[in-house]
């Protein structure tokens, strides 16, 4: 891992989220400003990822959990999507050690069965080299959708209903929860998305619930530490109320 960065280390730790999450988007846009084809964005925007872990892990957030590839990038021109799969087995052998050695436990998530036997084989390796470390949660959602996320967790509970586990009034949001993928982390706290767009893209729809949401014009290879510092800056800055008003919310603040 990098040297730490000493522009981090002035960040008041306890205005910090939990769990961020982070669309990362405009790769393809970067490559096309460029004049360049559209997996150089892609290429590139793995330098921002390494960034974002690096500064993720030296400030001691707990969770960070990146839209890799979404369920509906397979509409994407084939070419893209089968370098994008390249990419993906390239980036876990060369990036797993340094995260291993780093304490970074990575977690994939997403309907894993669509990807090809090698890429499969590679998330799984990588999944169970760092299984036992304590640092950084580093989830990639890749082939993951939250309308899918959420359809998987209600057929789990059915399979319940069908065998007399479970009665359908018993069936409760913490119930649905335990269900969903990254049930077992803090909430999420944090969404960001670059690029300049401003929809979650069916990304995390349960657990973006009452996230604090932060948009950038910023293409993700353009991403750095200093954006990412904004970005928790302005999180800093919010006031989270989760329904209660804003004298509430300061007096269970205090409490």
């Amino acid at each position: 891992m990098a040297k730490p960065d000493s522009n981090l280390e002035k960040i008041d730790k306890s205005t910090l989220p939990r769990h961020v999450a982070i669309i990362m988007d405009g790769n393809g846009r970067w490559a096309v400003n460029r004049h360049l084809p559209r997996v150089a964005g892609h290429k590139n925007g793995v330098n921002s990822v390494r960034a974002v872990v690096e500064a993720s892990a030296q400030l001691g957030i707990e969770a960070l959990t990146l839209f890799a590839f979404s369920s509906e990038n397979w509409q994407r021109p084939k070419q893209e999507v089968e370098t994008l799969m390249e990419l993906f087995v390239t980036s876990i052998e060369k990036e797993v050690p340094q995260l291993h050695k780093n304490q970074i436990r990575l977690q994939f998530i997403g309907d894993r069965g669509a990807f090809k036997p090698k890429l499969q084989k590679k998330i799984n390796e990588a999944e169970m080299l760092t299984q036992e470390n304590k640092g950084l949660r580093l989830n990639i959602a890749a082939n993951y959708g939250g309308k899918w996320d959420v359809l998987q967790a209600v057929k789990s509970i059915a399979e319940r209903i069908e065998v007399g586990e479970l009665k359908a009034e018993q069936i409760t949001t913490d119930m649905i929860n335990d269900y969903i993928c990254l049930n077992e982390l803090p909430e999420l706290d944090l969404f960001i998305r670059t690029g300049g767009e401003q929809r979650v893209s069916n990304f995390l729809i349960w657990q973006l619930a009452y996230a604090e949401l932060y948009f950038t014009d910023l293409l993700w290879p353009d991403f750095d530490t200093q954006a990412y510092t904004n970005a928790l800056e302005s999180y800093a800055g919010r006031q989270r109320r989760f329904g209660l008003t804003g004298e509430q919310a300061v007096k269970q603040n205090n409490a």
